[in-house]
């Protein structure tokens, strides 16, 4: 297939998908809370129930995860049926979207990792994912000021929806269920494993898609989560597309979508990104 009608696939997979919730607009300018109700910092109080839970959306009486120290890291290399999305030299597996339209990436690429470029849009894989194994490493860099939602912002976006939250989180605080390793927005890491800004974290992330027949949900999406090598996660299932200060909803997609990165207008870096497609038993 030229490369022409590549990106025209491309560019209907991108637009089908932007007409979901875009999980890289949270925080939308012009929809922000008064102070009385809190902020990205201690919470909010005036946020929906969550169903099944006792606790809010971003709720600030929910308590943050301890933390624990992390194992060291050890570079492990990707297993031999993995396709590597990263490699710390080129973004030839990514496009980037920018109001719904996709584009050559702008990221910067150096040093083996690449670097959010702020404003220019989240990155975006060209092929699709369902049921997959993916193993993504993130670091704030120094140097990163802020505070609450403020530092060190992104996401890791299974289908381009479901986010596993990035953020500075050794020693900045937010909401609970807005800390890194978080599914945003509905249940915070079960310990928080963060290691300190500048170094390399490490999410291995088992996740299961969700299964639609029609226009209805048969069964959510799951995720398992090793944040440092730490569980955070156990089957945990997902509430809906991730979205902020509301309860997330399912909108009824493909059984594949690809992966995003967000862009949360801050420098965070990534590297060493590969992926899995999962089968089930006595499968080829």
């Amino acid at each position: 297939m030229n490369k022409a009608l590549l990106f025209a696939a491309a560019l209907m997979t991108f637009q089908a998908a932007a007409q979901t919730t875009d999980p890289s607009q949270k925080q939308p300018s012009g929809n922000h809370p008064p102070a009385s109700a809190g902020d990205d910092v201690r919470g909010y109080n005036d946020t929906p129930q969550l169903p099944g839970q006792p606790w809010k959306v971003h709720d600030m009486n929910r308590p943050r995860a301890r933390k624990v120290t992390p194992g060291a890291y050890v570079e492990e290399a990707p297993p031999s049926d993995a396709m590597v999305l990263f490699d710390g030299k080129d973004l030839s597996q990514w496009v980037q979207m920018r109001s719904g339209q996709p584009q050559e990436p702008k990221w910067k690429v150096e040093n083996g990792y690449m670097e959010i470029v702020p404003h220019t849009g989240r990155m975006v894989t060209k092929q699709k994912f369902g049921d997959c194994q993916l193993h993504v490493e993130w670091m704030v860099p120094n140097g990163v000021t802020g505070q609450g939602q403020g530092r060190g912002n992104s996401g890791v976006e299974l289908m381009m929806r479901y986010e596993i939250q990035v953020l500075e989180s050794h020693d900045n605080l937010t909401y609970a269920d807005g800390a890194a390793g978080a599914m945003y927005g509905a249940w915070p890491p079960l310990v928080n494993p963060a290691r300190p800004q500048g170094e390399w974290n490490v999410y291995d992330i088992l996740f299961e898609a969700p299964r639609f027949e029609g226009d209805k949900l048969v069964k959510p999406a799951y995720f398992t989560v090793l944040f440092n090598g730490v569980m955070v996660h156990n089957h945990q299932a997902q509430l809906g597309t991730t979205i902020w200060r509301q309860v997330a909803k399912y909108t009824p997609h493909s059984p594949e979508e690809p992966l995003s990165l967000q862009d949360h207008s801050q420098p965070v870096r990534y590297r060493n990104i590969w992926i899995r497609k999962l089968t089930g038993y006595d499968q080829p």
